[in-house]
């Protein structure tokens, strides 16, 4: 039977040896010895280093960490369930978070989603926290198109895919974003989330509240060139026709090392779909 409940030394226990780094599936492991119920251990582990990120940001004037979507837990399968189809885990970072993915897209939708966005691009926009407002910027040389969500049967299959895979309320979703990036377009590094100190940032987070997880979704395999960059992690994840890259930032500061970009196409073009998730109902 599991403990009940968790002592003031269990959770001091459990924070000493984060501070060591130690590796959470041992404390996890360790936490089952002392007979708590593997699914229990990993929520006291979780529950535990939350409150100790919320504390830490107190200390130092940071913004509290908040709940973010989540596509495996510790120890988790290779294979996600996502509803309607499995999908590989192809690498898992946990520091920033970052979960590769493979599969999650047919080769059939990812075709069907490049002729439905042809049809709809113009030139991207850069959103200007400062101000409040949308622009063309040098930053960002591909071009683009919004779905509404649930525009129609593929948007609305793969939104229910997403919310299965990641865990994560469809409501809480943006509609689907299509983006080609043309011989040399790219997009320099930057954050998604939006800047609650900066003046404009109260019109976005009206509305669903602040982005708190990407995935980007590669609709074809451009010859060269065109790789989603983390900077802070030294990581290149390279565009392959229907896989993926996850990421998720648990409060708008950079120490979620989410710093990224589209690497430069060098050779062909690249599509891409993007998924942005909010911490609430987003409409």
């Amino acid at each position: 039977m599991k403990p009940q409940p968790a002592s003031r030394e269990l959770h001091d226990w459990i924070v000493d040896q984060a501070r060591q780094a130690r590796d959470p599936l041992g404390v996890i492991a360790d936490l089952c010895a002392q007979g708590w119920p593997e699914e229990q251990a990993i929520d006291l582990l979780q529950d535990t280093l939350q409150a100790l990120l919320a504390e830490h940001a107190r200390e130092h004037g940071l913004p509290a960490p908040t709940p973010v979507p989540e596509p495996m837990a510790l120890g988790g399968p290779h294979l996600i369930d996502a509803g309607d189809r499995q999908v590989a885990v192809l690498s898992n970072l946990r520091h920033p978070r970052v979960v590769v993915l493979g599969g999650l897209l047919t080769d059939e939708e990812c075709d069907e989603l490049v002729s439905l966005g042809r049809e709809r691009i113009k030139r991207s926009e850069t959103f200007l926290m400062d101000q409040g407002v949308s622009v063309v910027h040098e930053g960002r040389t591909s071009d683009g198109m919004f779905f509404q969500r649930a525009e129609n049967d593929l948007c609305q299959r793969i939104e229910a895919r997403i919310a299965a895979l990641c865990q994560w309320p469809v409501e809480n979703g943006e509609g689907l974003q299509v983006l080609r990036y043309g011989p040399g377009a790219e997009y320099k590094p930057h954050y998604d989330y939006f800047d609650p100190a900066l003046a404009g940032s109260y019109k976005v987070l009206e509305c669903g509240g602040q982005r708190v997880a990407s995935l980007v979704m590669y609709l074809n395999t451009p010859q060269r060139g065109g790789a989603t960059t983390f900077p802070d992690a030294g990581l290149e994840v390279a565009p392959i026709k229907g896989n993926a890259v996850f990421f998720s930032y648990d409060r708008p500061h950079p120490l979620t090392r989410t710093l990224h970009g589209g690497a430069p196409v060098l050779e062909g073009e690249k599509w891409v779909a993007t998924k942005w998730l909010r911490e609430r109902s987003y409409s």
